[in-house]
């Protein structure tokens, strides 16, 4: 119940917040000092008042230039212009390190305008679980798949392959030749089956295996939802250059074709980088795009700003224009302390930083300027630990610094120096004094050391998997990193390069933040081996990917033992994701010779050798997985799985039941179980289990369709075909469910259905054997003979000693006049199978109990 006191202090609370903010008076600070660009801000103003379906109107602006042209403060004005005009903005930069998260970033900034984007967060909050459920997921459905009845063991093997055809991986370099184009066109759409076989539903397999695909057209639904309240949508893409290797396409694709849905026309999007467009993905398109070069300041501009600061003196405008080149963030930068002293300028050989710390007379200002330079970025939290100065001064100093023309808001509220001002502040600072450079950087280091050991402590249970997994446990070991680095501490590159195994193992996108560390270190801190590693593994990953950056570390990086097993159990993952078995097989083999005590080593060869069908090898890698972690409950419920397969009843339902007693919530090893019960007979207890494991994930259609296996045997048809509805809603690309409601609809008389899922099943897994035998069945009692004795011909082809297939043809022998032929299945039936006969129908005995003799 909501008070009168309540409703006093949310009227006060409203009241204080009316105002502007710190952040909005100190752009309001640094926006009065633009002067220039005036020719570029007057086309984008032009642009917001042109119709969209006026020809003069441009849909993208690209700016580019070097370094230090001020295309940042050109994009953030041109954000304030549009916002001027009542426009929803959105500013990003490499912050974002993919697609989904470029969405997530410009969701978050619609929120704080009041338009928020509802059902794309959902998805996007989905996404991050889903994908760091996907390589469990993977593992267990494949490994499920693997029934006596169900789909090919070929296909099975196949299933790998089809992640590149999905999309996950590159087919590049050395690495093509490894892969079976046939397997690899054939197999996708079983491999979605069988993710979606753990995935709740067809949504999670879209968010794992093509996020931007899923996240794109909900995007762009609620992108127009939003254009119909606000006269422009403005998005600003800044620091392409790293960020158009995974932006430019998606950009291309959803600016021009219609794939994923409509773009709003009010929307403008804003990109700045280093250079040009792209001429032969954008070079058509010059009729909605506008390229903006900008290069530095002409001696009009400058002095203008210049004029503007107050700023006058030709002597101190002459040096400034010396100095800076005309580069807008130099010219802002050394005129900030308004110097108007001539003598102040000084020694002509000075740098331009030298001469900014010159003209800026308070001490603290200038320290605080030189030691925020040290962090890659800064937070209230980073500037508190790095600025020496007392405490009351911490705030005004900290406003003051944010306010600086070089200091940019990125991404999550953080701060970061332009490139053009840090470098040389760095190097000043490390010249200055190389120890106190060096101890400085282990300082820092030490506190980013001590935050990320707080964020263990607040969860003692996870390990260093689920760590590598937490979003800001990764940013504060990369900082503890970088300093480490930077201090030259001995034991820092090989720290750093066994931390980019890891950061492989948490994918791609991380990988190449990795290698970015490295690339930064080595030239903030000028080591060259530093910078020569990071620059060659960024270069690794952007051709060829994660196995070939890691082939490069193996091959000549000095690792220990445990780091060597380590990336070698990530690089077999990445090759068994590409269908390349026997080589990720043999980067297993070396992994548990180089770290006999690695369990995660043998269940990831354990997943391999289930995925050539060799389960009682995948049971042996896991029995020592399972004792080196004995209270580890998914791998003891792998093992089970693989028992199941393997028909070890007894030994799968040890298994699981103590996977279900080590985690109670997991509906995988509950799921099993009751798959294990209905093959040996006992109904009643699969039924309980696989309910439970339902209970626990309502959309497990893996689940359901073993339920309906239950339902079959208790003969409640209704039931059977309620749950493989169920589970094809949920997957329609999983061929044994096609194939298992199939033989339900022929048991039910509905044959012409039966062929459809049937035809379905064969389309996914053309060497599915049962698929065609029950086909056949459907066919024959449709009357289509000739085709029904076609695909049991193939059935009996595929598997010799396939006795209901045999059955099934005898009795078309019989009903197509052909005595010898159904004479000769029948003695094959018996031959295979002596009690087959007592076992069929009373209908089938008397068709073919004539062709019993001789």
């Amino acid at each position: 119940m909501t008070t009168e006191a309540d409703r006093a202090d949310e009227g006060n609370v409203r009241m204080v917040q009316t105002g502007p903010s710190m952040q909005d008076l100190i752009r309001q600070r640094t926006r009065a000092g633009f002067v220039g660009r005036g020719a570029e801000r007057a086309l984008f103003r032009a642009n917001l008042t042109t119709a969209p379906h006026d020809e003069r109107h441009r849909f993208r602006f690209h700016v580019h230039g070097n370094a230090g042209v001020g295309k940042t403060f050109l994009v953030r004005e041109l954000e304030q212009i549009a916002r001027e005009q009542g426009a929803l903005t959105a500013y990003v930069d490499d912050s974002a390190g993919s697609v989904p998260e470029v969405m997530a970033e410009i969701s978050r900034q619609f929120a704080a305008q009041g338009r928020r984007l509802k059902e794309l967060d959902r998805l996007l909050a989905a996404h991050r679980e889903r994908r760091q459920e996907a390589e469990l997921a993977v593992l267990a459905a494949l490994d499920a798949q693997a029934e006596e009845t169900g789909p090919s063991t070929g296909g099975r093997v196949a299933a790998r392959a089809g992640v590149v055809a999905l999309g996950m991986i590159p087919v590049v370099g050395p690495l093509a030749g490894l892969l079976d184009a046939d397997q690899v066109a054939e197999s996708a759409d079983r491999l979605r089956a069988s993710l979606l076989a753990r995935f709740r539903n067809h949504e999670d397999l879209g968010l794992v295996l093509a996020p931007e695909q899923a996240l794109t057209p909900v995007f762009l639904r609620e992108l127009a939802e939003a254009a119909a309240s606000a006269p422009w949508i403005a998005l600003f893409l800044d620091t392409y250059e790293r960020t158009a290797p995974y932006l430019d396409h998606w950009l291309h694709e959803t600016m021009t074709t219609d794939r994923h849905g409509a773009v709003p026309a009010t929307t403008v999007v804003v990109t700045a980088g280093r250079h040009p467009l792209d001429t032969e993905r954008w070079g058509g398109l010059a009729d909605f795009v506008t390229d903006v070069p900008l290069a530095p300041f002409t001696g009009a501009e400058a002095r203008g700003l210049l004029a503007g600061k107050g700023v006058t003196a030709e002597p101190v405008v002459e040096e400034v224009l010396r100095l800076s080149g005309g580069l807008p963030v130099l010219v802002s930068t050394l005129a900030e302390s308004r110097p108007t002293d001539a003598d102040d300028v000084g020694d002509p050989s000075a740098t331009a930083v030298d001469r900014f710390l010159k003209w800026e007379q308070d001490p603290a200002r200038r320290a605080a300027a030189l030691s925020c330079a040290l962090p890659r970025w800064l937070d209230g939290d980073v500037f508190r630990a790095v600025a020496d100065c007392p405490e009351e001064e911490l705030a005004p100093l900290y406003t003051w610094l944010r306010g600086m023309p070089f200091v940019v808001e990125r991404g999550g509220g953080r701060l970061r120096y332009h490139d053009v001002v840090r470098a040389p502040m760095l190097r000043a600072e490390r010249r200055r004094s190389p120890r106190g450079w060096a101890e400085r950087q282990r300082r820092l280091a030490r506190t980013f050391r001590a935050w990320r050991e707080e964020t263990e402590r607040g969860d003692t249970e996870r390990g260093l998997d689920d760590l590598w997994a937490d979003d800001t446990w990764r940013d504060l070991r990369q900082a503890e990193s970088y300093h480490l680095l930077c201090a030259g501490e001995r034991d820092a590159l090989p720290q750093a390069l066994r931390d980019f195994v890891h950061a492989c193992g948490a994918g791609e996108v991380m990988a190449v933040r990795w290698a970015r560390v490295l690339v930064d270190a080595g030239q903030d801190a000028d080591v060259e081996a530093v910078a020569e590693w990071g620059t060659r593994l960024a270069a690794a990953l952007d051709t060829e990917g994660i196995a070939a950056a890691l082939g490069l570390l193996l091959s000549r990086a000095v690792l220990d033992a445990p780091a060597q097993a380590r990336a070698r159990v990530v690089r077999g993952d990445e090759l068994r994701g590409e269908g390349a078995y026997a080589a990720a097989l043999a980067e297993y083999d070396r992994a548990v010779a180089l770290d006999p005590g690695l369990a995660v080593a043998y269940r990831y060869r354990a997943g391999v050798r289930g995925d050539l069908g060799d389960h009682d090898a995948a049971i042996a890698d896991l029995d020592r997985a399972v004792a080196l972690e004995p209270g580890h409950a998914w791998y003891v419920a792998l093992r089970g799985e693989h028992h199941r397969i393997a028909r070890h009843d007894p030994e799968a339902i040890r298994d699981l039941n103590e996977a279900i007693r080590l985690d109670p919530a997991n509906e995988f090893a509950w799921a099993s179980r009751g798959a294990t019960h209905e093959r040996r007979g006992d109904l009643d207890a699969a039924l309980a289990d696989l309910g439970r494991s339902l209970d626990l994930k309502p959309d497990y259609a893996w689940a359901l369709a073993r339920r309906a296996r239950v339902w079959r045997a208790l003969g409640d048809s209704d039931r059977q075909l309620a749950d493989l509805d169920r589970a094809l809603t949920l997957t329609p690309d999983w061929p044994w469910a096609r194939c298992e409601r199939g033989d339900a609809l022929r048991a039910a008389g509905r044959d012409q259905e039966s062929v459809a899922d049937l035809d379905h099943a064969l389309a996914l897994d053309p060497a599915y054997t049962s698929a065609y035998a029950s086909r056949g069945a459907s066919l024959a009692h449709l009357g289509r003979h000739a085709e029904a004795l076609a695909d049991l011909n193939r059935a009996v082809e595929l598997r010799p000693g396939y006795v209901w297939a045999l059955c099934r043809r005898a009795a078309l022998h019989a009903t197509m006049a052909r005595p010898e032929k159904a004479r000769a299945d029948v003695a094959r039936i018996r031959e295979l199978d002596s009690g087959a006969w007592e076992r069929l129908s009373d209908t089938d005995r008397a068709v073919l109990e004539p062709f019993l003799a001789g």
